[in-house]
């Protein structure tokens, strides 16, 4: 039979065949973005004032836009309905897959499957439907996206892996049987490790599609066995099948996260089944992952993962019954006819029904059982043999002389005896397994030998009893089995070993035959023994001897053993002098073999002279910066008139951008001025005994101004007290708003106290009121809780000012309310009330609960009430104030806290210090993307201004893609990867040094996906102190003690560097002129942790779901998200937390539903000990009370109510209804307007594809308009016209005056020409009026933003492609935002939302990181792999502003339930270290500790990075695996011509390292570059200097073979078909290229392999011999050898760097120089896997064999210049395209400068092809 790689290849080829296509994809699978619209030229007239021209011409735009848009929301409403498949498609082949005759390749074994008539009309549709499946099933895979797989995962979810397709993924007959499940075994722990729950799910109508595959059937039952026995995965096998009711009752009540799922199967037939479990999963919500192309680092998994949309759904309700109907086909069981040998029948019934009767005997046999090994062994020979023998008796009674002839052609079946002996062997076989050691077996030699043709289905017969005999042993539960060595049943290359050995050696002489040992011998005579006791009737005669009959079991011709032709190469290392790699690797080098000097290994090194004087190369040039290179916008130094014109411009941009981050548009102005370095200089200074005479003048003064403005105060609220208290009594909302307002603008505490008393006593006249007005129906609450709400704030805020008078009238009112205990508190004594109307304003509900249900967030929190001197504007926290002693005291600092609670404060009290200390010290603000870089430098500008000297000035600028000031700025703002080139530039070194402070935000970013070693490095680099802040760390105690590693490690550097570089310094100081002040400050290395959990606004939530047209609104309690085994196994989660209304519902839920609850008076809230006859409850108080029952909610599951438990939460469980996907989008409009009309907007609408969030925005927008046409008069349109045409007129008669020559107008026609001005004027403004929108129909609020400012913000959209869109939807309150936008339409939505004007924002994750735009709620309106635990809390983290709100809202807007529980409860991932060392870093490491000016600061700075990575961090091991691959980096450098024997950087080094971003690619590009390849290729048009387009098109070709690589899944290619413009597949690289590669990774391979065998030795032995999930020990303790396994032995096997579980298939140390093997070969407990090699893929291949092809995005859009084309034939999204093009273009640029650098000759062919491929490049990307 063909190995299962084999035969999915083979089904792969057969389905590309038959589903090839032509045609066109179907608009059912184009989810690409419409295209836009195309405005209509602008005059480019920039005044803020608009003429009734351009008003003219807007309103004609106006109609045109939303005309095209409205055509957009229609053809994307047509995109959701059901494809026309036979228009898309033309399948050229139809090889029909049909359940008919599915059978194994060889005559001698063949299993019949139930047959069809393909020819009736029921099997003809139903084939029909499947091609439609296929298809579907296709165009959804094929849009699948690459992610990182566990990106939210909790404690108690999982998700579900289909085990049929993980065996899927494994399968291989080459494979042994050990190592499939170690392989299997490994793929599950690499989940579990990384902290990720699942379950596997076996469906039982799968099993029957194996039964042609024997082998893989009794692995597969094997497989289920060892799961649910041996390890702690949950296996479910209780399913039927994917569409069984049971199966969908799981997946409605579980949700997964995902299901991972193979798209191929063994047979058409099985891929169809798969294809349906796929369809039918994506139509549940359920997303789908691919088993195809997952791989893994230290950190993640990676794998295609589709989106469950609504399309997924349409397809499954419009084809359910098909969909039906094809499962029962494919499922249908009717028992497989098999036969053997073309003429023996063979029974799976009698199979079965002698396993049974078997097993019986066996029992009595084994009373006590025994290992599971042994019992299979005997029961599968036992049966086997005896239906063997029993099938060949009736084949032979049943035989007469006729069928002589016929018996010719086929094989003639095993005999009798021969069929024993071959158990014999198997008996053997498993003895071994029994007793002889893993290690002993990895030296077993490897045969290349084939089974006969006779013994082969002897084999697979034994196989099917093996299934059975494993069944049937499943549910006995009254033996006693060993099932722990389920894994290792048998081992075929054992088995094929004795059977060469009695074959052919040991009948070749005495000396061969070799003993068994004693202790095997017994243990084979016991299971020998056995099977011929279980025979009964039958004899297969005895033990020994083992062969009788000469019977050949294997194929003569194929047996032989495998030689090693190859001898591994010598490892010797080249050596290298340099004092780095003695510092850091001196302690493992000693124990590493290296070469002589005059070895000729190092005597022969590749040296790039060559090329260089062939060409006038100088490839050792040193090159430009980086941060040269990078488009200057503008620069403080320049003299250029424009440039100057343009640095006024942009500062006047930013200062306007930063006035709408902050309510204060004043700017702290700093002046250079001598600052004393004591830390508390201003706190100290009001602590002195004796003032000056100066300072008691001052003082006076001061109280004499005080005086005066208290008095100017008392005027203005004597003028406002009568209109503020009438207007409470008439609105107490607008009225209370009012007077806190007032009370913002007052100084005066007695003011203050004056306007709190007379605002008390409205709102209880206001209660009083109400209460009369009810009489005995029910109050509202909310009027009373303005009243205690002001006593609270008397209370608290006033306590020094409160009198015995105001004391008693508050007293007063408390009992008036019904509060007597607290009336009594409050003035100390019982009084005697005898007031007989109080009884009729009381509050009917304690004091207690009233404050916590009904006040809820508007109880105080904690405030310190002491101002600090270093602190203008409000008084700070605690946790606020040890940040600044941190800054004052030159510390680092960790900072966790929650989104928006003001841990940015810290940051610019830092840049102010360094502003105020020296006009050299630098602050450097790292932010993780651009928009984030704006803002900064907008509220830098806002808040600072300074004078220096010239050419200097406060804030710089540096990104990828511009920068302006980046070495003359006090403070640069900057993305990592940039500050990362200026730390590792040996150029730079000055400037680093004036550091003071490095602000890393968002510092979470640490633990991301890419760029995530960046943050690291600079961490590690950095010598001053830095802040280091975000909001979702969930392990900042590890983080900080690793900073803190990292900065005792630069406290001892220090004093080594000032030693070093004292005169460098000197120079530096000379140069700059003006010595810092900061640098001769105290210095610390001390590292704090300032953590601080609580919002200032409680968030609560909302699920939100559509009912007919009418919206259900759930109030989501965050205990409803938790389960009972979530509690009992991990907790209630830490940040879990409630709103003190919240607290209350959880505590009546529990009085409910446990009434005889013991602890239900204790903690009633009147009784409990924090809230007893307390007047004032304050958060932390409630925060108490949340605790202890969150407390007393755990211990009811120990006190085994856990069934009360499971009520509780049930009842708290909100009941969302379903709704189709369509009908949620079509009612989005209204779901905005039911939030309008509860005042809960301005909100942010988080959706996660580009395309939905513009429909979304244009939806609401359109649904407004429309509601405003059908309300207004029909008159007003044809007013409007009737105005507009007029209009037309008088302009056109006023065109015919000439306005140069009026004062030649006689007076009649002056008189005419102002008339019709005037007229003019009349007709524009009731045409204004006419055309505004009334306030129904937007939700802009005017009064938020000036005319003038909103005209600025409109003016900057006027030349953006969508910039007339943008403005019509802002003027109805409405945008959107994501990654795609110009970043001028993205500021003006940011700006006008932060300025109130905007208040619906739909938006992607860009607003989630770190930009400022609070709002009032936030909704997620749709669910996605990226709505992780870290993006939710982020996203959620926006909703309720500081000042503004009292509670944040956070509605989920249809998305499954279990999902919204999932992101409540889930944790935020821990940030662990990713492997740190690359090839390229360690070049740029050597270059800066070789160029360096300062040598001292560049080795402390590159040690640094190599020996404090986090991952390494308190892991000495890995820290020695790490120093071992820096060694082998440098012997791969100095090899291939990058760096000499002292480790100095020669050749492409420069080229190398610009380019270290993407490597390996950067050396395979210098390795075509110095073979000449590029010359050779890059041949212009005769007689010019022009090149071709076919030139062109094959350098992009080739640069898109190496750069920005994205790769599709593999069954993109089912389908051949013709794409609208695109190829969509890359092509490979032309054959030399491929030669170079191929020869590049050669010798990569070749380098990895010798590090691979020199850190073998650091493996974990014990873990080693260990299956990793399930801990099975193969150490056998009990072997005492056996001379016929030492004969079986091959001394010359290297298999040092092997697993041992990998050996067992043949693996050798020789195989690790071919990189495809690393991952199954690799000895696990190192923790390296093929990604750290850095070798550069030609092919990739999935697990089935199949290639995965790259997208050819990069040179289609060369070819075609349209990113609409990328998006429908490319599968990529237009944001992702945008700014995967971008990069490319970039990457040109910068690989033409940096040639031009090294290469005297401009006129070289590869320079000026490479820069006219760049302007190319960038001229198609500017034209989108």
């Amino acid at each position: 039979m063909d190995s299962a790689e084999d035969h999915f290849k083979k089904v792969v080829h057969n389905d590309a065949n038959e589903n090839a296509s032509n045609d066109d994809t179907d608009s059912e699978y184009n989810d690409s973005e419409e295209v836009g619209f195309i405005p209509t030229k602008e005059d480019e007239d920039s005044g803020s004032t608009i003429d009734s021209d351009e008003e003219d011409e807007t309103s004609d735009k106006e109609e045109a836009t939303i005309t095209q848009i409205v055509k957009e929301q229609e053809d994307r409403e047509k995109e959701t309905e059901d494809a026309d498949y036979s228009k898309a498609y033309n399948i050229l082949t139809t090889e029909e897959v049909t359940q008919q005759a599915s059978q194994t390749e060889g005559k001698d074994f063949r299993v019949l499957q139930h047959e069809c008539d393909s020819q009736s009309p029921e099997i003809r549709k139903h084939l029909e439907f499947l091609k439609k499946l296929r298809l579907h099933i296709w165009a959804s895979l094929s849009r699948a996206q690459y992610v990182s797989l566990l990106k939210d995962f909790v404690e108690s979810e999982f998700f579900v892996i289909d085990g049929d397709s993980l065996l899927l993924m494994f399968l291989d007959e080459e494979t042994q049987y050990l190592n499939f499940f170690y392989q299997i075994e490994c793929f599950l722990q690499d989940f579990t490790e990384k902290g990720a729950k699942y379950v596997i799910v076996f469906f039982e109508d799968a099993e029957q599609m194996y039964f042609p595959y024997p082998h893989f059937l009794f692995l597969r039952t094997a497989l289920i066995e060892h799961l649910k026995h041996n390890t702690g995965t949950t296996v479910h096998t209780e399913f039927s099948n994917c569409l069984s009711s049971k199966w969908e009752i799981f997946l409605k009540k579980s949700y997964p996260y995902f299901i991972i799922v193979s798209d191929i199967g063994l047979t058409s037939l099985q891929t169809d089944y798969l294809s349906i479990f796929i369809a039918h999963s994506l139509s549940k919500k359920i997303n789908i992952v691919l088993t195809s192309g997952q791989e893994y680092d230290i950190l993640r998994v990676y794998g295609y993962h589709v989106q469950s949309v609504y399309k997924h759904r349409l397809f499954f309700q419009k084809h359910e019954q098909d969909l039906r109907y094809a499962c029962e086909n494919l499922v249908r069981y009717e028992e497989p006819f098999v036969c053997l040998y073309e003429h023996l029948e063979l029974s799976l019934k009698s199979i079965q029904k002698e396993i049974c009767q078997t097993v019986h005997l066996l029992k009595q046999l084994w009373p006590e059982g025994s290992d599971i090994r042994r019992v299979v062994c005997v029961l599968a020979c036992a049966v086997g043999l005896k239906i063997y023998s029993n099938m060949l008796e009736n084949a032979n009674t049943s035989m007469g002389a006729k069928t002589e002839q016929s018996a010719r052609g086929r094989s003639k079946p095993l005999s009798p005896e021969g069929a024993a002996e071959l158990c014999r062997l198997q008996c053997l076989t498993v003895a071994f397994l029994l007793h002889m050691p893993l290690s002993q077996r990895a030296q077993i030699r490897i045969m290349k030998s084939c089974w006969t043709k006779q013994v082969l289905p002897l084999i697979k017969m034994q196989q099917l009893c093996t299934h059975f005999a494993l069944t049937q042993l499943s549910d006995t539960n009254d033996w006693k089995l060993d099932l722990t060595y389920l894994p290792d049943l048998n081992d075929d290359s054992l088995l094929i070993n004795l059977a060469h050995y009695y074959e052919v050696e040991y009948t070749e002489g005495l000396e061969f035959k070799k003993e068994l040992g004693k202790e095997m011998e017994n243990e084979y005579q016991c299971l020998w023994d056995t099977v011929t006791k279980l025979a009964v009737k039958y004899s297969f005669g005895d033990a020994f001897p083992i062969r009788k009959t000469s019977q050949l079991f294997l194929e003569q011709e194929q047996t032989l053993c495998r030689v090693y032709e190859e001898e591994i190469p010598n490892i010797g290392l080249i050596p290298v002098k340099s004092d780095l790699v003695e510092d850091y690797a001196g302690d493992v080098l000693k124990d590493l073999p290296v070469l002589e000097s005059n070895d000729p290994a190092v005597t022969s090194f590749i040296k790039h002279k060559e090329f260089d004087e062939l060409h006038h190369w100088h490839s050792g040039r040193p090159l430009t910066e980086e941060y040269e290179r990078v488009r200057c916008n503008a620069d403080a130094k320049s003299k250029d008139p424009q440039e100057r014109r343009r640095i006024q411009k942009l500062q006047t941009f930013y200062h306007f951008y930063g006035s709408t981050l902050e309510d204060s548009t004043s700017k702290l102005i700093v002046y250079q001025e001598d600052v004393s370095g004591n830390a508390n200089a201003a706190v100290k200074k009001t602590q002195k005994k004796h003032k000056s005479k100066a300072e008691t003048i001052a003082e006076e003064n001061n109280r004499r101004l005080k005086a005066k403005e208290e008095k100017k105060e008392q005027e203005q609220w004597k003028t406002l007290c009568i209109p503020t208290e009438k207007e409470i009594k008439a609105n107490l909302t607008v009225g209370i708003n009012k007077l806190e307002k007032f009370l913002k603008t007052l100084k005066s505490k007695s003011v203050k106290f004056s306007v709190e008393m007379r605002g008390l006593s409205a709102c209880l006249e206001v209660w009083k009121e109400h209460c009369r007005q009810q009489g005995n129906k029910s109050k509202d609450l909310s009027k009373a809780v303005q009243v205690v709400r002001r006593i609270h704030i008397l209370l608290e805020k006033y306590q020094d000012l409160l009198e015995k008078p105001h004391l008693q009238k508050l007293t007063r009112y408390l009992r008036l309310l019904g509060f007597e205990n607290l009336a009594c508190s409050l003035s100390g004594q019982t009084e005697e009330n005898n007031d007989q109307n109080i009884s009729n304003y009381a509050i009917e509900v304690g004091p207690a609960r009233f404050q916590l249900q009904y006040m809820d967030y508007y109880l105080l929190r904690e405030e310190r009430n002491d101002p600090d001197p270093r602190v203008q504007h409000f008084i700070p926290d605690t946790w606020q104030r040890e940040l600044l002693d941190a800054v004052d005291n030159n510390e680092s600092a960790v900072i966790v806290a929650p989104t928006s609670s003001g841990k940015t404060y810290a940051s610019y009290y830092c840049m102010e210090k360094v502003l105020k200390t020296s006009n050299d010290g630098v602050v450097v603000y790292v932010a993780p993307t651009k928009a984030l870089v704006n803002q900064v430098v907008g509220t830098i500008y806002n808040r600072f201004t300074k004078k220096l000297p010239d050419g200097l000035v406060v804030c710089g600028v540096f990104t990828r893609d511009y920068r302006n000031d980046v070495m003359n700025s006090q403070i640069l703002v900057t993305v990592p990867q940039c500050l990362e080139i200026l730390m590792l530039s040996p150029r730079c070194q000055k400037w680093t040094k004036r550091i003071q402070y490095v602000i890393f935000d968002e510092v979470h970013c640490l633990g991301g996906e890419i760029g995530a070693e960046i943050w690291e490095h600079l961490l590690v680099t950095i010598r001053c102190p830095f802040l280091a802040l975000s909001a979702t760390v969930s392990n900042p105690e590890h983080l900080t003690e690793w900073l803190q590693s990292v900065k005792t490690y630069w406290q001892c550097a220090e004093n080594t560097i000032k030693g070093s570089s004292t005169n460098s310094e000197k120079n530096f100081t000379r140069k700059c002129k003006v010595k810092s002040k900061v640098q001769e400050q105290k210095k610390s290395y001390h590292v704090r942790l300032v953590l601080y959990e609580e919002r200032y606004n409680d968030l609560e939530k909302y699920v939100c779901s559509l009912k007919g047209s009418d919206f259900i609104i759930e109030h989501c309690h965050p205990c409803a998200a938790l389960t009972v085994n979530h509690i009992e196994n991990y907790g209630i989660p830490s940040d879990l937390s409630l709103s003190p209304r919240e607290s209350i519902q959880l505590y009546d839920t529990m009085v409910k539903v446990w009434q005889e609850w013991p602890r239900a008076q204790e903690l009633d809230p009147e009784e409990f000990v924090s809230f007893k006859n307390k007047v004032v409850i304050k958060k932390a108080d409630v925060r108490k009370y949340e605790q202890e029952l969150k407390k007393e909610l755990s211990k009811w599951i120990v006190l085994g109510q856990r069934q009360k438990v499971n009520e509780l939460l049930e009842h708290l469980k909100p009941k969302p209804v379903d709704c189709p996907e369509q009908e949620k989008w079509k009612h989005f409009a209204s779901f905005v307007d039911k939030l309008h009309e509860m005042d809960k907007l301005p909100a942010i609408f988080f959706i996660f594809n580009v395309d939905s969030v513009e429909w979304a925005a244009r939806n609401v927008f359109l649904s407004l308009r429309k509601k405003q046409k059908i309300e207004q008069d029909p008159n007003t349109e044809r007013e409007k016209e009737r105005l507009r045409d007029e209009l037309r007129k008088v302009k056109k008669m006023l065109t015919k005056f000439n306005p140069q020559g009026t004062k030649k107008l006689s007076s009649t026609k002056m008189e005419n020409m102002v008339l019709l001005l005037t007229t003019k004027k009349q007709l524009e403004k009731r045409l204004k009026r006419l055309t505004a929108i009334p306030s129904a129909y937007t939700y802009a609020d005017p009064k938020a933003v000036d005319k003038d400012t909103l005209m600025k913000i409109f003016h900057r959209l006027r030349f953006e492609r969508r910039g007339d869109l943008q403005q019509m939807m802002a003027l109805r309150g409405i945008g959107y935002h994501h990654r795609s936008m110009a970043v001028k339409e993205r500021q003006a939505v940011e700006m006008l939302f932060r300025l109130g004007y905007i208040k619906v924002v739909t938006a992607t994750s860009t607003l989630a990181l770190g930009i400022n735009m609070p709002c009032k709620s936030v909704v997620f309106a749709e669910d996605s792999v990226f709505l992780d635990a870290l993006n939710y809390r982020q996203m959620s983290g926006r909703a309720g502003r500081r000042g503004q709100d009292m509670i944040g809202n956070v509605f989920f807007y249809d998305i499954p339930l279990p999902k919204v529980e999932r992101l409540i409860k889930s944790n935020v991932p821990q940030l662990k270290g990713q492997f740190p060392l690359t090839v390229s870093l360690i070049l740029r490491l050597m270059l800066l500790a070789a160029k360096a000016d300062d040598k001292a600061d560049a080795r402390a700075k590159a040690l640094s990075v190599l020996k404090h990575s986090l991952m390494s961090f308190r892991k000495e091991r890995y820290a020695e695996i790490l120093k071992i691959y820096f060694m082998f980096s440098l012997q791969f450098l100095i090899k291939e011509g990058y760096l000499d024997q002292e480790g100095n950087p020669i050749g492409f080094a420069g080229l190398v390292t610009h380019l270290y971003y993407y490597e390996p690619s950067n050396f395979v590009l210098v390795s075509f570059l110095v073979k000449g390849l590029f010359h050779k290729l890059c041949q212009p048009i005769k007689g010019s200097t022009v090149f071709s387009e076919d030139v062109l098109e094959k350098l992009v070709l080739i640069l898109a073979n190496l750069f920005g690589r994205k790769y599709l899944p593999t069954c993109s290619m089912k389908y051949k078909r013709t794409f609208c413009q695109s190829k969509v597949f890359l092509e490979d690289l032309p054959e030399d290229f491929a030669d170079a590669v191929n020869e590049y990774n050669t010798k990569v391979e070749e380098n990895f392999a010798h590090f691979l065998l020199t850190t073998a030795k650091l493996a974990d032995t014990e873990q080693e011999y260990r299956l990793p999930l399930s801990k099975t020990d193969f150490t056998s303790k009990n072997w005492h050898g056996s001379e016929l396994a030492s004969s079986l032995m091959d001394n010359t096997k290297s298999v040092s760097a092997i697993s041992p579980f990998a050996c067992l298939s043949g693996v050798v140390d020789n195989d690790l120089f071919h990189g495809e093997i690393i991952n199954k070969a690799v000895l696990r407990s190192l923790g390296i896997n093929a990604t750290n090699c850095p070798r550069l893929y030609l092919n990739k291949y999935d697990n089935q064999g199949r290639r995965r092809p790259l997208n050819a995005y990069a040179l289609d859009f060369y070819k075609h210049g349209s990113l609409t084309a990328l998006t429908t034939d490319n599968w990529l999204n237009e944001g992702d395209a945008y700014y995967a093009l971008k990069d490319f273009s970039l990457l040109i640029k910068s690989i033409g400068t940096s040639l031009s650098e090294l290469c005297d000759d401009p006129n070289d062919n590869v320079l000026l092809a490479f820069q006219q491929l760049g302007e190319i490049y960038e001229e198609k990307l500017k034209c989108i």
